[in-house]
């Protein structure tokens, strides 16, 4: 893989990834949102969509490669996907500046494989014969064409209905000040209530009942909860009650309900919501620290509890009490650190394999040797 600055191999169902800041985190996660951005058909987004908007939307190719792939001009993503036990497909896409011209950017290689109980079926291979006639072809993948990846749209699916969540509370208490201007696909929240408010009725009533269940139990004094549209904007809200000394008190809005509560519920509802894969980055953000350790069975159980069973969700992080549940095995953590060569990953070395066999939780073991080691001189650096 030459995107960014790292490869990695991610096949649980739980992947918790850490690593210290600027190690690639981030990075991991916008590659899947990059494809997901490929794969949306230009008439589903109101700007247009496909791998020259997804290129584009990132600032072009000089900030998708590789700082350490020195002369290779071509970023490459390779993707394999497990769709069931006899089953499997391999998805390549690489691109490049065309070199001439406006320098577009063009398809270097596109590839896709089906495997079925093991023998490969080869589905698409790019650039071909057509495309030799007509380059202005790998101006496009064919992910992103309809009428192109009927033999694999399976894939371009589960790549366009990705969701990634790092809810920004502010932008979700003050949407109605800031204005219109959301980001496509809305990664921050800002949008949260109209998502909730487009869902039919008997589905958003049930998750937010499950929700209220899990907000009665670590939220103080909190008693109910409800989603309306105001009576005069027509604006969707979600309002919640806690207990006063005068009965009829206490209804609050999205604005006045306190960080950890809003990330809590957009949390929970991104969980029950879909079954493509769901990116969570540092869900423990504004959280209680014993909320926090309880997150990986909580989102275990909705896995389990809920239709989508088969839903993969990638979850970066920084937090020891997260990692301290010790149903979270060795194999759902991965683990990065930037190289030579761009970010690797850490191998479980023969002692902290020890160490997590005698029972000590993943995060104590694993987490500590990702801290920046001269962490402690920060102030003395000012000096």
């Amino acid at each position: 893989m030459n995107y960014k600055n790292f490869s990695a191999e991610i096949r649980h169902d739980r992947v918790f990834v850490i690593g210290a800041n600027a190690s690639g985190k981030s990075n991991l996660l916008d590659a899947f949102r990059f494809l997901r951005d490929v794969a949306l058909p230009a008439g589903i987004r109101p700007s247009g969509g496909g791998l020259q908007k997804a290129v584009n939307d990132r600032g072009g190719l000089k900030h998708l490669r590789c700082l350490n792939a020195r002369q290779d001009p071509e970023i490459l993503l390779g993707i394999e996907l497990e769709a069931s036990a006899s089953e499997r497909w391999h998805y390549i896409l690489g691109f490049k500046g065309e070199g001439q011209g406006s320098n577009r950017v063009i398809i270097s290689q596109e590839i896709v494989n089906k495997i079925t109980n093991g023998k490969s079926e080869g589905i698409l291979k790019r650039p071909d014969t057509i495309d030799a006639r007509d380059h202005d072809r790998l101006t496009q993948t064919h992910l992103e064409l309809t009428n192109s990846n009927e033999k694999f749209r399976d894939i371009a699916h589960y790549f366009s209905e990705t969701t990634y969540l790092h809810l920004v509370p502010q932008l979700l208490k003050f949407a109605n000040l800031i204005g219109g201007n959301t980001i496509e696909r809305d990664p921050f929240g800002q949008g949260f209530l109209q998502r909730v408010a487009a869902t039919s009725a008997k589905v958003r009533d049930s998750r937010l009942h499950r929700i209220q269940k899990v907000l009665s139990t670590v939220v103080p004094q909190f008693a109910e909860f409800k989603f309306q549209k105001d009576p005069i904007t027509g604006l969707p809200h979600i309002e919640a009650r806690f207990n006063h000394w005068r009965p009829k008190a206490g209804w609050q809005r999205e604005n006045q309900l306190s960080d950890g509560t809003l990330r809590l519920i957009g949390l929970l509802w991104s969980l029950m919501e879909g079954n493509s894969l769901l990116l969570l980055e540092e869900p423990e953000l504004s959280l209680n620290e014993e909320i926090v350790r309880s997150l990986p069975k909580l989102i275990s159980g909705i896995q389990r509890l809920s239709k989508n069973t088969g839903r993969q969700v990638i979850i970066t992080t920084h937090s020891e009490a997260m990692l301290s549940d010790a149903s979270i095995p060795q194999e759902g953590i991965l683990r990065i650190r930037p190289g030579k060569n761009g970010t690797e990953t850490m191998p479980v070395t023969e002692e902290e394999n020890i160490m997590l066999q005698s029972g000590i939780p993943v995060g104590e073991v694993l987490l500590k040797p990702t801290a920046p080691k001269e962490a402690s001189q920060m102030l003395l650096a000012l000096k």
